[in-house]
């Protein structure tokens, strides 16, 4: 199966993101020194070690993303630094298999030393993804034989030994899955399944994490003595200047809390068994690739008790702790989780890696079951939780995204801990794999995105106006006529009533949503999604028209929200709307009151490379302009909200 996406508003993305984007990570990995720690460890210079303990997993997520991006835009240029990059790390690497220049570099006798929090295995499964994708993009199999070396190293020491031996930050999961899927290696599949299954099994979990938390507080003072000495020594070193982490307003008593979720074993998800598991809680990355991981697992071997508790888990984060963009993680402090309703606008952290692992959970998900919410939920995050995450030109991102920002929070460069931007790019590469699926009589077109499908019994091309107007056609090519049945995804933001699909010009009727039993904190429910079954014979040249109403909608929040009553956040498709001070500089974005009635969408080809603006009043007759959130901060640091008063 092979998709290439073709036109439109994701492949100008995609071209900006292989264009501009992956060049300019790689040129901030050089200059913070992430790149540097290799050939440091490598032994080829001298100099001292920069960046996080985990600084490694943004390297290997950049050579994930160049690889994915190489596979439908394969440039020379791109091809030269993956190869001096795969070179480097095969010489930095132990020969035994073992690579975290945290530990080479200044502990070199030490590994494994604290799972819980140095992530070791994080980075390694980033290692594991870089040489899974690469091979694919390539067929080489050097950076293959790199992931599988470390793999082997982990299965080695790690197979069969006991609770204690589980991630603090999964990954490592997704990328032994995606290994086992690729070399049919047992040993892949059980390391995967033994990590899953040993969270959350350790009774003496807060001693261990305070023990570990102890010897990282001197490791850490050992490395801060040993880099004044080299100060001293080395005058001439000059250590990279990051700009400031963007401001997060913290909620009251953070620190604490976060203690306690942290010794609780619910920040790191090692509170419960994971069939016990059916609350979100702790660190939302984690969560989300602890998810993925877990849907990866139960594809592998149909264990429907996994399956149950996906599913409640999921229901649970999308009924009480998800924001109205789709985004995930309320507190600060943790990046993580609040309790039930918990969603100020404020406070939201919502880090794009979150978004991000939830639409790698939702896929995995979608494929599991066959539901459609899991497509619809994807696509809303896809326009507006993760695709805030990176500016239009490429080179600038968020780290967290708050829903109402009064100052401090403005895409940047770069970040200490740089973990969103090459996911980004790796996401967005990818993004073809995401729109179609098919099984033996049924092809499920999960996405509204332009593109070509050369699948088993059927070429599909898509030509599709979204997200600025809500018409798609669906041109199907067959060798020979064949029957199947074709499944087309009603999203939750268009009414059925005002969904119009002909098939050759014949109108298909389309049945009512499903209710809901109960309402959704923010007002969005990718419940009402559902696949419409087109079952015939299908001949080249057919042709599927669909036209979705694209309305103004006014989302109100559960009345348990705190703070929201009163209050609408406006969408229009799969789009969540916002005010920034930029458009609307006579008026406080945070008081006035929008007269609804007065709402109107113009597209504008000018503003923000071209988009369909909301134009509006307030009560008193002022005048408002609502942009796409994920546009906002492209032009300079503003203040911004979604929620407005009505």
């Amino acid at each position: 199966m092979q998709t290439k996406i073709t036109s439109g508003f994701w492949r100008d993305r995609l071209e900006v993101n292989a264009q501009r984007a992956i060049f300019h990570q790689w040129a901030q990995l050089e200059a913070s020194g992430c790149i540097e720690n290799f050939r440091i460890a490598a032994g080829d210079v001298d100099g001292f070690r920069e960046g996080w303990f985990f600084a490694d997993s943004d390297a290997y997520k950049w050579l994930d993303a160049a690889s994915r991006i190489y596979a439908s835009f394969p440039n020379p240029q791109l091809a030269s630094v993956m190869d001096a990059f795969i070179t480097l790390v095969a010489h930095a690497q132990h020969p035994d298999g073992y690579i975290f220049t945290y530990n080479q570099i200044h502990f070199p006798t030490d590994r494994w030393k604290n799972l819980q929090i140095e992530h070791e295995l994080y980075c390694h499964g980033h290692l594991i993804e870089a040489g899974v994708s690469y091979y694919e993009a390539t067929t080489r199999t050097d950076m293959l034989t790199i992931a599988r070396r470390a793999a082997d190293r982990i299965v080695e020491d790690f197979l069969g030994k006991g609770t204690d031996h589980t991630p603090g930050h999964e990954e490592i999961e997704i990328a032994l899955l995606r290994l086992y899927k690729i070399t049919d290696h047992q040993p892949y599949l059980e390391m995967a399944r033994q990590f899953i299954e040993q969270r959350g099994r350790n009774p003496l979990f807060a001693l261990s994490l305070i023990r570990q938390n102890s010897s990282v507080d001197q490791r850490r003072n050992f490395i801060k003595q040993k880099k004044q000495e080299y100060l001293s020594a080395h005058p001439e070193f000059k250590p990279f200047q990051l700009p400031p982490d963007n401001a997060s307003k913290q909620p009251r008593y953070s620190r604490l809390r976060w203690q306690i979720n942290a010794l609780s074993g619910k920040y790191f998800q090692q509170h419960a068994p994971i069939r016990k598991q059916t609350v979100p809680v702790g660190h939302s990355v984690r969560f989300a690739y602890l998810e993925t991981a877990v849907a990866m697992f139960a594809r592998e071997n149909g264990d429907k008790t996994l399956i149950r508790a996906l599913e409640r888990v999921w229901e649970h984060m999308v009924t009480r702790r998800m924001y109205v963009t789709g985004g995930i993680g309320s507190v600060p402090g943790s990046e993580g989780f609040g309790n039930d309703y918990e969603l100020d606008p404020e406070y939201a952290y919502t880090e794009t890696c979150a978004a991000l692992a939830s639409l790698f959970w939702n896929w995995e998900m979608a494929q599991l079951t066959n539901q459609a919410k899991y497509s619809d939920l994807f696509e809303w995050q896809l326009y507006n939780a993760a695709a805030v995450g990176m500016g239009l030109d490429g080179t600038s991102y968020l780290y967290n995204n708050p829903l109402t920002c009064r100052g401090g929070v403005a895409r940047k460069p770069w970040y200490s801990v740089p973990c969103c931007p090459s996911n980004l790019s790796r996401t967005w590469a990818d993004l073809g794999k995401y729109i179609y699926s098919s099984n033996q009589d049924e092809i499920f077109i999960h996405q509204y995105i332009s593109s070509e499908y050369d699948g088993e019994f059927a070429k599909i091309e898509i030509r599709s106006e979204l997200p600025w107007v809500g018409k798609v056609k669906i041109t199907v090519d067959t060798s020979v006529p064949s029957e199947f049945t074709l499944n087309l995804r009603q999203a939750s933001w268009c009414e059925t009533e005002a969904t119009r699909i002909t098939c050759n010009g014949e109108f298909f009727s389309v049945s009512p949503a499903p209710q809901q039993s109960e309402v959704t904190a923010s007002g969005y429910d990718p419940r009402e999604g559902r696949w419409l079954n087109l079952k015939r014979i299908w001949n080249s040249g057919d042709v599927i028209e669909l036209n979705f109403d694209m309305p103004i909608l006014f989302r109100h929040a559960h009345p348990k929200v705190k703070g929201h009553q009163g209050k609408v956040a406006i969408t229009r498709g799969p789009l969540v709307y916002c005010l920034e001070s930029l458009d609307n500089p006579d008026v406080d974005i945070f008081s006035i009151a929008i007269d609804k009635s007065s709402l109107d969408s113009v597209f504008d080809r000018i503003t923000l490379g071209g988009i369909t603006k909301l134009i509006g009043k307030t009560k008193i007759g002022q005048p408002l302009t609502f942009i796409p959130y994920h546009l906002w901060g492209n032009r300079g640091e503003s203040t911004m909200t979604v929620w407005v008063n009505e």
